[in-house]
């Protein structure tokens, strides 16, 4: 059709449709993970800021495993095109496909990191020499790395827990760019919340995991290629 006006394919394909089609979707992501993450996250609220709550706590961030691997799930499948947007429903599926999964590697992870959290906060009654704590926050630090790794191939790919497991670990070292980027996230979430607001890294989940996506392309990208049929 000539005179300038548009074909009906065309809608929603333009530079502008694209970002009003990622900002639905981030609005939409984030309302629904904070959504599946509520009952922990009115529990983190009752409790009080002794380290002594802290197995607690854990308990209380469990459901957020499996918000943030469908949030996940939604951002990496979402629509670029404005006519065709079904965030919610994407959320939904990677819930229902990836909520147990996610609770068999978050929850031994959740375990391990209350474990080194609480003995960091009562090391000196540990009677242990300072070096070790050094040694406890890397080891803690790299296992929120391979967590990260985690959380992006349980959302995107189906593995058995321990193949999983694995991969994050070789993935660690094989894509230290990616390893990075996830740090530099990690970072950014703990300043945030150390210097303004515990909430602020909630209320900005949905960009941070996006963030995430990003910096894991080359980790998905040969995850694809070399280990799945």
């Amino acid at each position: 059709m000539s005179g300038g006006v548009p074909h009906a394919a065309d809608f929603g394909a333009g530079a502008l449709s694209r970002a009003a089609a990622l900002i639905h979707t981030l609005v939409t992501v984030e309302a629904l993970l904070l959504l599946a993450a509520a009952p922990g996250l009115a529990g983190l609220l009752l409790l009080g800021p002794d380290p002594a709550n802290l197995p607690l706590a854990a308990v209380c961030l469990l459901p957020l495993g499996p918000a943030l691997s469908a949030a996940l799930y939604a951002l990496h499948h979402r629509s670029r095109d404005l006519t065709d947007l079904h965030p919610a429903r994407t959320f939904a599926r990677g819930w229902r496909l990836n909520a147990l999964p996610a609770l068999k590697l978050f929850t031994p992870l959740s375990a391990w990191l209350t474990v080194i959290a609480f003995t960091l906060t009562h090391f000196s009654a540990t009677g242990l020499p300072g070096w070790w704590a050094v040694l406890l926050g890397a080891i803690g630090a790299g296992s929120l790395l391979w967590g990260a790794h985690a959380l992006v191939l349980t959302s995107l790919f189906t593995f058995r827990a321990r193949d999983t497991a694995r991969l994050c670990a070789y993935f660690l070292v094989r894509h230290a760019r990616a390893t990075l980027g996830a740090a530099s996230l990690l970072l950014l979430t703990a300043a945030s919340t150390a210097l303004l607001t515990e909430a602020l890294p909630a209320l900005l989940a949905a960009p941070l995991l996006l963030s995430l996506l990003h910096s894991s392309r080359p980790v998905i990208a040969e995850t694809q290629e070399d280990f799945t049929v």
